[in-house]
C-alpha cells in the first residue's frame, strides 16, 4: 500500500464554531426548500419512499434535515482503494494525503505554447512518466488527456482509460458519458482494480439521468463514489464564498442521500472544481485566491462531517505556458490546500484548466508535491534529533556537524531535494550550459521513457479482455450510429498501426 504523506499537525482552519453551524444550517435549508433536482425517475422514486417530498413534474426533491444528517453519519471515514499493484492500494481518509494529476484536453508545444492534439503515442508516453513519479499516487479521470488523434469522440475516454490500464497499476479514476461506464467498470474489474468512479450534479442544484445512473453502476461494482461540485462563482453559484459553499455543500449532501439510500455505508469521498467568474470575458478565473479560500472553508466543513476529501481545482492556471505564473498560481493553490485538510489533490500535468497538459509540466509538479509533502510530515522532536549528545561532542568552532554518522542518517531525512530544480552555485550554472528546471525536466522525460517498465505487466489474458471490452464498446457505439463511417474508417486504421499496443 502507498503511504502518500501524513498531515501531523492541525490543519488550517478560518471558520469559528458558530460559523461552521451556521453554513450547515443554511445548507439543510436550501436542501430542505429549495431543494436538488433528478432527472431520473428510480431516484425520484427511492427519495419519495425514503421520506423525501418530491414534486413529480419539476423533478425536484426536498430533503429532511434528519434524513440528510443520518446519511451523512453513514458515510465510512476511511476506506481502501484497490490498485493494479497491491503496492500501489491507497488507505483513503483521516490525516493521509495522496497526489495525483490534473488532466487537460490538448498537449501544447513547447517552443508556441499553442495546443495540439495528442498522439496515442504522446498519451501513452503521458501515463508512462505519472507511473514513474514518486509522489504522484493516482490518476484522475481523462488521464493524462481527454483522447488522442483518430479516436471517436465516443471512444476518448474508453481509450485514455485502457492506457492507464496498460502502461501503470496505481489507482484511477474515469468520467461517464454515453454509458462509457459500463465498460470502464468492466476493464478495471478484468484487472482486479478499483476505480474512482464520479458523479456530478449539474450547477446549479440539478443532477441529470447520466450522472445517477453512473453513480448506480459505481454502488453496483462495490467502487467509491466521488460527489464534486463545479459551479462558477457569480455565474452559476452565487458570487460569495459563502453562498458558493452553501449550495455547494447542498449538492454534494443530495449525491450522499442518493447513494447512502442504495447501498448504506458505500464509500463516498467530495471534492470542490469551483472557481470564480472572471468578470471581464466570462470565463473561469483559475489559479486565484479566492479558490483557496473556497477550498479551506469546503475543507474544514468536510473534516467537520468526517468525511473523505478528493480536493480537485488545486493547480489549473490562468497562464499558457510553463512560467512564472503558472508556478505560483499552482504552488499557492496546492499548498493551501494541502494545509485545510484535502485527503487527496491534483497537480501533475494541467496547465489551463482542463484544456492542456504536459509531462514536462507534470515532472516539475512532481517537486512541487515532493516539498508540499515533506512540508505535511512535519517536525520530529526526540532525543535524536535534539542532539543534545552531539552537540557537548562537537561543541564550539572547530568542531562542524559534516563528517558526523547523524548527519549521514538524517539529513536526507529532514530535506526535500528536487529533481528538476537548478541547485547550482552561479559558477556551476554558468559552466554547465546555464540549464533551467526545464531543461532539466527535458532530460528526466528523456531518462524515464527510455528506462520505465510497469511494475506488473498486464497478462496476455487480461490484455485479451481489455482488447474485448473495448471491441465491444466500438461495436456499441458504432451500432448507435455515434462513431460516423468517416471517423471509422480512420480509427480502425490506428488499430493496425504499430503504435498499437494490442495486435
Amino acid at each position: 500500500m502507498l503511504r502518500g504523506f501524513t498531515r501531523k499537525f492541525k490543519p488550517l482552519e478560518i471558520l469559528t464554531e458558530g460559523q461552521v453551524e451556521e453554513i450547515h444550517q443554511a445548507t439543510l435549508d436550501v436542501l430542505w426548500q429549495t431543494g436538488v433536482t433528478f432527472h431520473h425517475q428510480k431516484a425520484l422514486k427511492l427519495f419519495a419512499n425514503n421520506g423525501c417530498r418530491v414534486d413529480s413534474e419539476e423533478e425536484r426533491v426536498h430533503f429532511p434535515p434528519g434524513l440528510a444528517e443520518e446519511c451523512l453519519r453513514k458515510v465510512p471515514s476511511s476506506f481502501r482503494f484497490k490498485a493494479r499493484d497491491p503496492k500501489n492500494d491507497l488507505l483513503y481518509g483521516g490525516n493521509t494525503v495522496y497526489f495525483g494529476n490534473m488532466p487537460g484536453m490538448q498537449t501544447v508545444d513547447l517552443d508556441t505554447w499553442e495546443p495540439q492534439v495528442p498522439t496515442r503515442k504522446e498519451n501513452y508516453d503521458g501515463v508512462t512518466v505519472l507511473d514513474a513519479l514518486d509522489n504522484c499516487h493516482f490518476m484522475d479521470a481523462y488521464t493524462p488527456y481527454f483522447g488522442f488523434e483518430d479516436v471517436p469522440e465516443v471512444m476518448k475516454m474508453l481509450e485514455s482509460d485502457a492506457a492507464k490500464i496498460r502502461n501503470s497499476t496505481k489507482v484511477q479514476g474515469t468520467g461517464y458519458a454515453n454509458d462509457c461506464e459500463v465498460f470502464s467498470i468492466q476493464m478495471s474489474q478484468a484487472v482486479g482494480a478499483d476505480l474512482i468512479g464520479r458523479s456530478l450534479p449539474a450547477p446549479p442544484l440539478t443532477y441529470y439521468g447520466d450522472a445517477v445512473e453512473a453513480a448506480l453502476r459505481y454502488i453496483e461494482a462495490g467502487f467509491p463514489v466521488q460527489l464534486g461540485v463545479g459551479g462558477i462563482m457569480g455565474e452559476t453559484y452565487p458570487a460569495t464564498i459563502a453562498g458558493s459553499l452553501v449550495i455547494g455543500n447542498a449538492e454534494c449532501i443530495a449525491g450522499i442521500v442518493l447513494t447512502q439510500l442504495v447501498k448504506p455505508g458505500h464509500p463516498n469521498m467530495v471534492d470542490c472544481f469551483t472557481f470564480p467568474a472572471n468578470m471581464k470575458t466570462g470565463a473561469p478565473g483559475f489559479g486565484q485566491i479566492g479558490i483557496s479560500l473556497l477550498h479551506v472553508v469546503f475543507n474544514q466543513m468536510w473534516r467537520n462531517y468526517g468525511i473523505p476529501i478528493y480536493g480537485n481545482a488545486d493547480t489549473p492556471s490562468s497562464s499558457k505556458a510553463i512560467d512564472f505564473q503558472c508556478g505560483y498560481e499552482r504552488a499557492v493553490s496546492f499548498t493551501i490546500n494541502a494545509l485545510s485538510g484535502a485527503n487527496s489533490m491534483h497537480i501533475y500535468g494541467g496547465l489551463h484548466g482542463e484544456l492542456t497538459y504536459h509531462p514536462i509540466q507534470s515532472i516539475l509538479d512532481d517537486d512541487i508535491a515532493g516539498m508540499v509533502g515533506r512540508f505535511l510530515e512535519g517536525v520530529t522532536v526526540s532525543d535524536e534529533t535534539i542532539a543534545l549528545d552531539l552537540i557537548e561532542q562537537v561543541g564550539p568552532i572547530p568542531g562542524q556537524y559534516l563528517d558526523t554518522a547523524h548527519t549521514r542518517k538524517w539529513w536526507k531525512k529532514e530535506q526535500f531535494v528536487p529533481k528538476a530544480a537548478d541547485l547550482l552555485t552561479y559558477p556551476e550554472w554558468m559552466q554547465s550550459g546555464k540549464k533551467s528546471c526545464l531543461d532539466y525536466a527535458k532530460e528526466r522525460m528523456e531518462e524515464i521513457l527510455a528506462t520505465h517498465k510497469v511494475s506488473i505487466p498486464l497478462t496476455t489474458s487480461q490484455e485479451e479482455d481489455i482488447e474485448r471490452i473495448l471491441n465491444e464498446a466500438r461495436k456499441y457505439y458504432r451500432d448507435k450510429g455515434l462513431i460516423s463511417d468517416a471517423e471509422w474508417t480512420v480509427y480502425m486504421k490506428t488499430l493496425e498501426s504499430p503504435d498499437y499496443p494490442y495486435g
